[in-house]
């Protein structure tokens, strides 16, 4: 009979954590929280010093059971709840929802699911945190207070089905301040000059551009600053005025973080944020590779330090001398990055590779297409985190005519560093480069051509997911835990629609930004939102009481929702009206949301009570029978494609059908 117990969130982890534990341990899962405030109720008393109320969460009743009779017949317990504030909540729930004794309770963490890791873990077992549970349940009460205080108001002032958030609301700001200075972009003219040069004994012409004066850079605003540039320039002699040699440093990447791998993934891999992390916790889980059984293959995916531990340095070290060479090794304390100055959540961990010898093309038959990109960007990153920086040698030469100064520059690679193994932006290959490197003061050039061309300045451009991510981090809003269901709200909640990689503020989303700005103007306050999370860092230290953040957080926002109340003027939005008519009443039925999505309903409600499915035409037409293909969800969501027609026409597809392109070139012959 085994005599230790050890309860994990996820039943992912349960089968790997077994195996490297052996016969004496039974190992369990608590498939995430047991416990939680209700939610008919805003779950805690103001008037008793904020005390908390915490009940079972449905559906867990029978978990807890099966814990709980393990939890009898062990010697020790140990809490395997992930390491983060929210695990060290979790766990502290769990030893009050089990009713055991103190003494036989043990937290433990790991940053990755392996072997060693697992086993150290045990050795250095602890007691639960309480500052960290602390931080957690002031944080999720703040959370309460704005979520269930402010969107009864939106429900009565807007529509119903509406939520405000304590950082939901503060990126649904960013999106609208986006789009305001977008509308309010007046573009400015500006020109740019191109000249091609004859270089004696060369046979390709030199491409330089304009710099400004000998004396000065210049930028041209307008047609008539042109014309005068190029009278100037035309008949001029032209000569090398200075050739300038020098070698360009470029610093191997830091390791991934949980907000700049989300960046990476959707500027690489066209990855959502909840994609990226879903992906990510299925690699930190546990993968089955064959022989080796399941193992995690990442550490812990949410993190905002860029901190690798000294084994992990040190097999990179010597699979990168193996590999690559010598060469490709860092100089001795290169490497030593200087982390941020805000607090690194938990110590933890950058998201690396549990083992840098399990390639990305070693793992390819055991990963889904998807878990392999993403292992790879992982992978690679991290490689390349512990490489030597690549030297570029640069050339740069200044042209001067007349006063005038034109200039061109190249590079060469010196030597590739980690560039061998990751390519972060594309690297903007230079022209001309063995010309560039020929010319000298002796040179003799000739002017070919000059080519003008006038531009406009462009707006700022929309935030993707990336660059939101980005922003709430660099705001110090939010932590690695929350910028992907924080974007995944504003989007389940049409608040803001995603049209590509972009995100546009749609016209629900204005009228609840106006109004949260109107009455709660310091939750949408970028500074106030990073202030917030700078007081829950202290509790987490131990600095601050939690009671005390909560108790000067809700008086204010409680007489703000008072007046609110009285004051806000009640908004209509309208439906957006549809192409199909009602076939009970005639009328052009409106578009609806459900909560499972999209749905079409009469307008005549209630005296007309007709719903229809929404069919989202994609301008394809049906090879059957010519009708329209429309876009329709099985009954677990999943996509798929059929005639409108169904069920006179049967076509139907999972793959998105294309145009039929044998019609596209019989109508072109």
């Amino acid at each position: 009979m085994a005599k230790y117990l050890v309860i994990v969130e996820s039943p992912a982890k349960v089968k790997t954590i077994k195996k490297f534990l052996g016969s004496n341990y039974e190992v369990m899962a608590s498939n995430g929280h047991v416990r939680d405030m209700p939610k008919s109720q805003l779950g805690f008393d103001v008037d008793n010093d904020y005390e908390p109320k915490y009940i079972t969460i449905r559906g867990k009743g029978d978990i807890l059971a099966k814990l709980r009779k393990a939890a009898k017949k062990a010697d020790k317990v140990y809490l395997a709840t992930d390491p983060d504030r929210e695990g060290e909540a979790i766990s502290w729930h769990l030893s009050k929802a089990l009713n055991l004794d103190e003494k036989r309770i043990y937290r433990i963490t790991f940053n990755e699911i392996t072997k060693t890791a697992v086993k150290e873990s045990i050795k250095h077992a602890r007691e639960i945190d309480q500052d960290l549970v602390d931080a957690q349940q002031a944080r999720r009460m703040l959370d309460r207070m704005v979520g269930y205080r402010i969107s009864p108001i939106l429900w009565a002032k807007v529509k119903r089905g509406l939520s405000a958030g304590r950082v939901q609301s503060v990126a649904l700001r960013l999106v609208a301040d986006r789009e305001e200075e977008i509308n309010a972009f007046v573009p400015e003219e500006y020109w740019t000059l191109e000249a091609g040069f004859d270089v004696k004994g060369e046979k390709k012409p030199l491409s330089a551009k304009f710099y400004g004066t000998t004396e000065e850079k210049l930028e041209i605003h307008s047609r008539e600053e042109m014309e005068e540039i190029l009278r100037a320039v035309k008949d001029a002699e032209f000569a090398v005025t200075e050739v300038k040699d020098r070698e360009r440093l470029k610093k191997a990447p830091l390791p991934f973080t949980t907000s700049t791998l989300q960046q990476e993934a959707s500027k690489v891999l066209n990855f959502s944020t909840s994609k990226t992390m879903r992906l990510a916790q299925q690699l930190y889980e546990g993968i089955d590779i064959g022989k080796q059984g399941t193992v995690g293959i990442i550490t812990y995916l949410r993190t905002d330090s860029t901190r690798i531990s000294e084994e992990a340095q040190e097999a990179a070290t010597v699979y990168i001398r193996e590999s690559y060479g010598e060469a490709y090794l860092p100089e001795e304390n290169n490497r030593k990055k200087k982390e941020p100055e805000k607090k690194i959540q938990d110590a933890h961990e950058a998201i690396r590779p549990t083992d840098i010898r399990r390639t990305p093309a070693s793992l390819k038959e055991s990963l889904s297409r998807d878990q392999f990109r993403l292992y790879q960007l992982i992978w690679k990153r991290f490689t390349a985190s512990c490489m030597a920086d690549a030297r570029y040698h640069t050339t740069s030469v200044k042209i001067d005519g007349n006063g005038y100064r034109f200039t061109v520059a190249a590079s060469t690679v010196a030597f590739d560093g980690f560039l061998s193994v990751y390519v972060q932006d594309e690297e903007e290959k230079s022209k001309n480069v063995t010309l560039v490197k020929a010319l000298g003061k002796d040179s003799v050039l000739t002017l070919k051509d000059l080519e003008d061309k006038q531009h406009f300045t462009q707006p700022p451009a929309h935030y993707t997911e990336a660059a939101l991510v980005k922003t709430l981090e660099e705001l110090g809003i939010g932590r690695p835990s929350t910028y992907a269901p924080t974007i995944s709200t504003i989007i389940a909640r049409r608040y803001v629609a995603k049209e590509g990689r972009n995100l546009y503020l749609t016209e629900i989303g204005e009228v609840v930004d106006h109004m949260m700005k109107q009455a709660f103007p310091s939750i949408v306050e970028a500074d106030f939102t990073a202030n917030v999370e700078s007081l829950l860092d202290m509790v987490e230290e131990g600095k601050v009481s939690w009671k005390t953040v909560v108790s000067n957080f809700y008086p204010d926002l409680n007489e703000a929702v008072c007046r609110a109340e009285e004051e806000l003027q009640k908004v209509q939005i309208a439906d957006e009206v549809s192409d199909v008519v009602c076939d009970q009443c005639g009328k052009y039925m409106v578009i609806k949301y459900g909560p499972h999505g999209k749905f079409l309903a009469c307008p005549g409600f209630p005296d007309c009570r007709n719903t229809k499915p929404y069919l989202e035409k994609i301008g394809v037409s049906c090879p059957k029978c010519g009708k329209e293909i429309v876009l329709r969800r099985s009954s677990k969501g999943r996509k798929f494609y059929s005639c409108e027609g169904y069920p006179d026409c049967d076509y139907i597809s999972w793959k998105k059908p294309e145009a039929e392109k044998e019609k596209v070139t019989e109508n072109s012959k």
